[in-house]
């Protein structure tokens, strides 16, 4: 919200108080607590009138500090509030310095006027709140707003708040934390995250669930303001150094992404949103799909498998599949798992609606009427997911579903939801907004996972916010099918995965219209190489035949090098959920001090060793930044220096996808599916390894254990594969750009077009290569 008119002058109606100095300074073991006013003190006489801020300082784990500042603490509402895990770490309080440390992290609060809070590390200052920097406002209309300033140092760059279809940095920008469902080419996001990180080496969380306003260096420009309606507002400064190390504690803090199942990996093609489709439709598509030898993993029935003005009644439409369990069984008979669309509304047609509403299962006006509207569905309202029992009786009717042979759920929705309503359990309605999509996501999954054990759980979801990525896979949401789409919907994932999203896909081809050829082909690319892939459209079929039959050979050959990369990237996932990086992950995450990186968003690091720079036109032209190294083409052979731009030409079944120096990739024996054992011939493949690197290399198995572990060392001209732990049946070792060697031991040498690749049986524990040139 912005309430200055200038840097000087309130806008007109608009009344602030900011904090004037630290007056009255008390501490116990675990928090200081710094009473506020709005005003200089000189008299006794001054401490009487006017507002006093309370801000209390402490820490939930070491290398966070968190701010708490309440106006009138009996108007604060209890709910909902966001799970934040409290580890009560040891920290050092300090009230005669007016200071806390946690870590290396400090914050200390000057005793004197100006008011000063400041933030340093290593004794290194990270930000600041100065003069008139926190306070209370209110606007003309009486709302009474708690208010934040953070100071920005020059260079300083803001990431992150959730997903952004816009630039990646978010410097100039004015951000609304605030659920809306708007396409992907608006400020309008479907998941909205009050978190950004800095690449001065901290990250800023806003513990508040409903609307919160950023100006980033916008209404001041050398400061970050954010604001919450209320008299209440709690941040929490994260210390990193590094964006991964934010990332982490972060997560620690909110939660960290379950693992998907494996298969979930692979490509996923829906029926699309308005297309008619019968059971010969769907049989005609996954027939197509194997004709032509297309890999299929899951095959996802979008709304209509219900009948129309009904949703959701979870009822297949009867004249369309007079026999649903009998057609999943023939589908998972060919090995596919079955997704199903759904969302938290129900139709007044809807047999579920008279049900829901007697059972008081549905939200509510304040005059006790069910809240409604002709939006979507005719005569729809939505089912209150504060009450455990319409969370039951919501997931009660998925049960039947899974229990038929569903496997997943796609959770779409869950963003427009009103806030002239009573919810069960009195929460906040303005609150609610965002935190619905948490709640309803949540009874999804929590379904799943009952039935289909937790490993297996997984959604397509839409909407989300602060802890939402504990509950994958998220989707970009409907975008046009252009080019420009695909860079707004890349924009998207990545800056989400800025927020702790692990794991994220998109429509291939884009979502509105009827993609040309080239849009679809280049998208193709693009989408194999994300988390998550998923064949999907409005008002068109997205089975690639129908584009044309370059289509068909590009969508092979890009599925199956998913499939074979399969041990990297689920390698990556587990890491991902243990830690909390994406597997798509922003460039200047990965690069933090190559300045190069800053603003780099149309390409990206599929986990911590693979460059994909998709490419944005049809000719095939693209410019794109290599960082520092000597990096290893994946497809096509060759190697490209950096640091520098780079600017080529590729074909529909290339772009640039490059191997990181000095990376070890595993990559798998089979590429007609993504689950299969990881471990039996998987090939590592050492890039430009340095004399004295040393890379360990878990081979996952499809549960996420670790199935095989390798360690890969080069020292001198000799290069050393070793099997640390697991029980690999055969195992292979091919050093890139190698074309000729002294001597092999363990293994069975033999030349390839990509170097010198030797092959180990299951009882050989390690294999030697000793070099003599190298191209």
């Amino acid at each position: 919200m912005k309430f200055k008119d200038g840097y000087w002058r309130m806008r007109p109606g608009t009344r602030g108080a900011y904090a004037h100095a630290a007056h009255d300074v008390t501490a116990d073991a675990a928090t200081l607590r710094v009473l506020a006013p709005t005003r200089p003190i000189t008299r006794r006489g001054d401490t009487i009138d006017g507002p006093v801020l309370r801000v209390d300082l402490s820490s939930p784990m070491p290398e966070v500090i968190r701010v708490r500042v309440v106006h009138f603490a009996g108007s604060v509402p209890d709910a909902p509030a966001f799970t934040v895990a409290d580890e009560a770490p040891p920290v050092r309080v300090d009230a005669g310095e007016a200071s806390l440390t946690s870590g290396s992290l400090k914050v200390t609060v000057s005793r004197e006027a100006p008011w000063e809070m400041v933030f340093s590390a290593g004794g290194r200052e990270l930000t600041r709140s100065g003069a008139k920097c926190l306070g209370l406002v209110e606007d003309p209309d009486d709302r009474h707003f708690m208010v934040e300033q953070l100071g920005l140092g020059a260079g300083e760059l803001v990431y992150g708040l959730g997903e952004r279809f816009g630039a990646l940095v978010r410097n100039g920008q004015t951000v609304d934390i605030w659920n809306d469902d708007g396409g992907t080419s608006s400020e309008m996001a479907y998941k909205n995250v009050p978190f950004y990180l800095t690449n001065r080496g901290y990250g800023v969380f806003v513990n508040h669930p409903g609307r919160v306003s950023f100006e980033v260096g916008s209404e001041t420009v050398s400061r970050v303001q954010f604001s919450a309606e209320g008299h209440d507002l709690e941040y929490l400064v994260i210390h990193g150094p590094t964006p991964a190390e934010i990332l982490r504690r972060y997560t620690a803090l909110t939660g960290r992404p379950a693992l998907p199942p494996a298969w979930s990996f692979g490509l996923w093609l829906s029926t699309s949103f308005t297309t008619d489709y019968d059971e010969a439709t769907v049989t005609s598509f996954v027939d197509g799909m194997a004709e032509r030898d297309l890999p299929l993993s899951v095959f996802h029935f979008d709304c209509f498998w219900m009948r129309q003005f009904r949703w959701c009644d979870f009822e297949w439409d009867p004249e369309v599949f007079p026999d649903p369990a009998g057609m999943l069984k023939r589908l998972k008979e060919r090995g596919l798992k079955i997704s199903l669309w759904l969302n938290p509304y129900i139709g007044q047609a809807s047999a579920l609606f008279d049900e829901g509403k007697a059972a008081g299962h549905l939200l509510r006006r304040p005059d006790g009427t069910v809240w409604q509207d002709d939006h979507w569905q005719a005569g729809r309202a939505l089912v209150d997911f504060t009450s455990p029992a319409a969370r039951e009786w919501y997931a009660d009717k998925l049960r039947g579903l899974l229990d038929m042979g569903v496997d997943a759920f796609k959770t779409d929705f869950g963003e427009r939801i009103p806030t002239d309503v009573v919810y069960a359990d009195g929460s906040d309605p303005e609150r609610m907004h965002n935190y619905y999509s948490l709640l309803y996501n949540q009874t999804v999954h929590d379904v799943l996972a009952e039935r289909r054990g937790a490993a297996e759980a997984v959604l397509f979801a839409r909407s989300a916010t602060v802890g939402g990525q504990r509950l994958p896979v998220h989707w970009g949401g409907d975008c046009e099918s252009t080019f420009e789409a695909m860079l707004e919907s890349l924009r998207g994932g990545l800056s989400l995965g800025m927020a702790g999203f692990g794991f994220w896909s998109h429509d291939i081809g884009g979502f509105e219209g009827r993609p040309d050829p080239a849009v679809f082909k280049r998208w193709v690319a693009f989408g194999l190489l994300s988390s998550h892939s998923r064949l999907h459209g409005s008002k068109s079929y997205r089975v690639p035949w129908l584009f044309d039959e370059e289509s068909v050979d590009v969508l092979r050959s890009f599925t199956r090098l998913k499939a074979r990369l399969m041990p990297y990237l689920y390698g990556t996932a587990v890491r991902a959920s243990q830690e909390g990086m994406p597997v798509m992950r922003a460039m200047q995450l990965e690069f933090p001090q190559d300045r190069g990186c800053e603003y780099l968003d149309a390409q990206y690091m599929l986990g911590p060793d693979l460059l994909v720079a998709p490419v944005f036109s049809s000719s095939g032209d693209i410019s794109y930044y290599v960082p520092e190294g000597t990096w290893t083409r994946l497809l096509g052979g060759g190697t490209v220096e950096g640091p520098g731009w780079r600017t080529e030409q590729h074909g529909f079944d290339s772009l640039p996808l490059l191997v990181r120096p000095g990376a070890v990739i595993a990559t798998g024996a089979r590429e007609d599916r993504p689950d299969y054992d990881y471990a039996d011939g998987v090939t590592l493949t050492a890039y430009r390894l340095a004399d004295g690197d040393r890379r360990t290399v878990t081979v996952p198995t499809t549960t996420g254990d670790a199935g095989a572990v390798f360690e890969v060392t080069r020292t001198g001209d000799r290069v050393r594969a070793r099997r640390v732990d697991g029980a690999a049946a055969r195992w292979n070792l091919l050093l890139s750009g190698v074309t000729e060697v002294a001597g092999v031991t363990g293994g069975t040498p033999g030349v390839t077009p990509s170097g010198v690749r030797v092959a180990a049986g299951g009882d050989t524990d390690q294999i030697e290569i000793i070099l003599t040139t190298e191209e």
